[in-house]
């Protein structure tokens, strides 16, 4: 056993320090700003600081500095060793007692059937970006993915730059509307195959997770409708958007998910995540 395997379990004991890892984890694999992560919580500078000081001395996070920002993200080998004991230790190796999925089936994709994937991005506003998403991904495979798209706060109306932009390029945007993520949790809703976040600010917020064997992974990319200036500006962080997701579509679209196990099926889907967000 790892010796520090009871450090880590005392230290994610503790409800505000958990918070912090459990927020690192929605955003693996991405490096979060400390302040970022202080907002997002509502805590204060020093009070953070103890927090991911307790965390690293675990080696449950990693903290690397970028410029003068401070950036923090999970140790995901340390985390799966934790896991790993608490399933193969103190379960006495039946993880099929300890866990919601039994062992032959907790490794596997979604499996491929002759009915499509369900697919979810959210955002908090659900007007440009995963507005975006999911008319470029019902766009690109009509006859793979059923695709919808939500945001935790949305606004009333999708944003114009965003609709004229997906006209512009062949899109549909006749059914496309602003939709609360409330539509899609309650005990009726669609079992979702692939749940992505688009922005960080829905990924920062502490949401229910979704139940079954969804594979979930955050996408995040700056917010086009925050950028001022010049309509041509404002334009131009639109079209990057919109490229930057088409490109993740198109890698998303040319995955073999029906040859993949669970593990490698993630793997793919976070580092399509980590696409370069030039368009």
């Amino acid at each position: 056993m790892d010796k520090l395997i009871p450090d880590r379990l005392s230290t994610l004991g503790y409800p505000q320090r958990l918070a912090v890892f459990r927020l690192l984890m929605r955003r693996y694999p991405d490096r979060v700003p400390a302040t970022e992560l202080a907002n997002a919580l509502d805590l204060k500078p020093n009070t953070l600081s103890s927090y991911v000081s307790a965390l690293m001395q675990t080696g449950l996070i990693s903290q690397e500095r970028i410029g003068t920002s401070l950036r923090y993200a999970v140790d995901m080998e340390a985390t799966q060793a934790t896991i790993g004991f608490l399933i193969h230790d103190c379960c006495r190796g039946r993880p099929e007692i300890c866990s919601p999925f039994s062992s032959d089936t907790s490794t596997r994709a979604p499996e491929m059937t002759d009915q499509k994937f369900n697919v979810l991005f959210i955002c908090t506003g659900n007007s440009a970006r995963s507005i975006f998403a999911e008319a470029i991904l019902r766009d690109l495979a009509p006859d793979r993915f059923n695709v919808y798209s939500a945001g935790t706060k949305p606004q009333l109306d999708l944003n114009p730059f965003a609709l004229d932009l997906l006209a512009h390029n062949g899109h549909d945007v006749s059914a496309l509307r602003a939709k609360n993520i409330g539509e899609f949790q309650t005990e009726d809703a669609l079992a979702f195959d692939f749940v992505f976040t688009v922005c960080d600010q829905a990924a920062n917020e502490d949401c229910p997770a979704w139940q079954g064997q969804t594979i979930s992974a955050h996408w995040g990319l700056p917010d086009p409708v925050k950028v001022e200036g010049t309509d041509a500006e404002k334009s131009l962080a639109f079209r990057q958007t919109y490229g930057a997701l088409r490109n993740r579509m198109t890698g998303f679209t040319a995955l073999p998910i029906a040859s993949l196990d669970r593990i490698s099926l993630q793997k793919a889907v976070d580092d399509i995540g980590q696409i370069k967000n030039e368009g």
